[in-house]
């Protein structure tokens, strides 16, 4: 809503109707729960009956139907990720819309009857009622989710519900946000220092420089903690990266022992997270003891974005999909003492690299790939037994566990691996949606590239998150980063993680897989399509890498798979 020039604000979704007095809508989002569901999140029904412009997003039009006496079930399958929008009945919100549109979806509940007064406007394949409306009362449903990119016009729907629908005129500048966001830090600082823990992100390195502008390099000092989790060649990059900024306070912290002691018999993700988390905090307080950063005069800042927040569960009624290293109880004590700058907290990730340009920092530091706070511990799977794959109908269930978000809630399944090299038409990519919608017990399909064993063969092995492992992942991160900076295709993707999964045979127990993935907030993800001559080659290089048994293409978006796999 600021991004279309419209003051906003997000608030519990039970705040009362007699609080909302005034605004011109209300938009309720979507979420993880069912409406019939106990303890579901709710709504102040007298919101219905005010005159104002009401919008349910997904499970908001679910709560919109069974609040005004309509029906809402659980579906016959999910759906997850993209989907065809057909025009069924008029609509405003739909103006300018043809009669097949690309749009994105969450969910297996779905409204089953609309309530009275409602007509149905859309549908999808597998969704009968995929939007609803009440012209009248102002009251507009959609089940797919507009706010992201995916959804091809959701900003002009968005922009319709609030200047046509609404009434609302343009009271917001989303740009020229650094001169406000400097005066929040000097607010918040409120006279102390800053101490940050960079990690050479575009998130970090944008914290970082705001609060140089804001206050000064001799009130900012950072260091680098060098965990033995980051990719060949990055502690150097991040050397040379501050000494371009001119930052001189920014030390090198060698961590390589200490985290990989403490990861050693970690095998489930969030385990991991917890872990590198609370070794971290370990880290800090040894440095900020031993320096008394934190003695009255420092605060600590960090450069987390909103999206890490709701993802960990940072508002009421948001699911947990996976505990960011920056949300850990450590740091969540910090925040309790208000002994933390995060000037990026509201921030999406394309909105933080606005910020950064605004700042004048060079292309080559923002238009990096994300990489994430855990580094390559997240991507380098470990199984806690020996397992057979099983096989099923078109392909292998692996049982390598991954994170996927399937209807706004956090899943944690086995992936299907399929023996059909990965067209770069994406044929697949579109095969892989409608598999992982029709069965529950998997959240991710892999299609075999190459490998040096029959896909049956190979099995599931023991392991731990290794320095013989990480080594591995890290010549194959390597190989795959030189082969798309050189052929460009890194410019053709916002995020390309490699990742290390347990499956091979006795000699080579491990596989790689490829996921290179189109984004522009994070939220949601497409699975990108690679050429076939350099995918081949690609593939036939990793399997030089010793241990390496076979390499995998992630054909899933988000949802349901999570951009990483942990």
């Amino acid at each position: 809503m600021r991004d279309l020039g419209v003051y906003s604000e997000v608030r519990p979704s039970d705040t009362p109707a007699s609080e909302l007095t005034g605004r011109r809508g209300i938009i309720i989002s979507g979420g993880p729960s069912s409406v019939y569901d106990p303890g579901s999140p709710q709504i102040d029904p007298a919101i219905f009956q005010s005159g104002q412009a009401v919008l349910g997003i997904c499970y908001g039009q679910q709560l919109m139907a069974h609040w005004l006496g309509g029906s809402v079930r659980k579906g016959t399958k999910g759906e997850y990720g993209s989907a065809v929008l057909d025009l069924t009945g008029s609509n405003p919100l739909f103006n300018g819309w043809t009669g097949h549109e690309q749009v994105w979806m969450s969910h297996r509940d779905t409204v089953a009857e609309p309530p009275v007064g409602f007509s149905v406007s859309a549908s999808t394949a597998t969704c009968a009622i995929a939007a609803i409306a009440d012209e009248a009362r102002k009251l507009y449903g959609v089940q797919f989710h507009p706010e992201v990119v995916h959804t091809t016009k959701g900003t002009s729907l968005l922009s319709r519900f609030l200047f046509e629908v609404c009434g609302c005129e343009k009271d917001w500048d989303p740009r020229d946000r650094v001169p406000s966001l400097e005066d929040e830090i000097r607010k918040t600082v409120d006279g102390r220092n800053v101490f940050f823990f960079v990690s050479g992100g575009v998130d970090s390195t944008v914290a970082f420089t705001l609060c140089l502008r804001a206050l000064g390099p001799k009130r900012v000092h950072g260091v680098y903690v060098d965990t033995g989790l980051m990719r060949d060649g990055e502690t150097e990059f991040v050397r040379h990266m501050f000494d371009e900024l001119g930052a001189g306070t920014v030390d090198i912290e060698h961590a390589e022992v200490q985290f990989l002691g403490a990861l050693a018999i970690a095998v489930e993700p969030e385990s991991k997270r917890h872990i590198i988390g609370e070794q971290f905090v370990k880290v800090q307080e040894r440095i900020i003891e031993s320096q008394h950063l934190l003695d009255g005069n420092w605060i600590l800042g960090q450069g987390t974005i909103y999206p890490d927040t709701i993802e960990s569960g940072g508002t009421a009624k948001a699911a947990l999909i996976k505990t960011h290293h920056n949300r850990v109880a450590g740091i969540q004590k910090l925040l309790d003492e208000k002994r933390i700058v995060e000037p990026l907290s509201s921030f999406y990730k394309d909105e933080v690299r606005e910020i950064g340009r605004e700042l004048g920092l060079p292309a080559e530091f923002l238009d990096r790939h994300p990489f994430p706070g855990p580094g390559l511990a997240i991507r380098c799977l470990c199984s806690g037994e020996d397992a057979p794959l099983r096989a099923t109908e078109g392909g292998y269930v692996v049982p390598v566990l991954s994170v996927g978000v399937q209807g706004d809630s956090r899943s944690y399944a086995p992936i299907l691996a399929i023996d059909r090299f990965p067209a770069s038409d994406g044929s697949l990519q579109a095969e892989a949606s409608e598999i992982v919608n029709a069965a529950a017990e998997i959240n991710r399909v892999v299609a075999r590239v190459d490998s040096c064993a029959v896909l049956g063969e190979m099995k599931v092995f023991e392991s731990s998150l290794s320095k013989e492992r990480l080594d591995r992942l890290r010549a194959a991160d390597s190989i795959v980063r030189q082969m798309s900076a050189s052929t460009g295709f890194d410019g053709k993707v916002w995020q390309f993680p490699v990742v290390l999964i347990p499956l091979g045979i006795a000699g080579k127990p491990d596989s790689i897989v490829l996921r290179p993935i189109d984004s522009t907030d994070g939220m949601t993800a497409q699975s990108v399509t690679m050429e076939e001559p350099l995918l081949r080659s690609m593939g036939q290089l990793l399997l030089t890498v010793p241990g390496i048994c076979g390499v995998f293409y992630d054909l899933t978006h988000k949802p349901p798979a999570t951009i990483e796999w942990e």
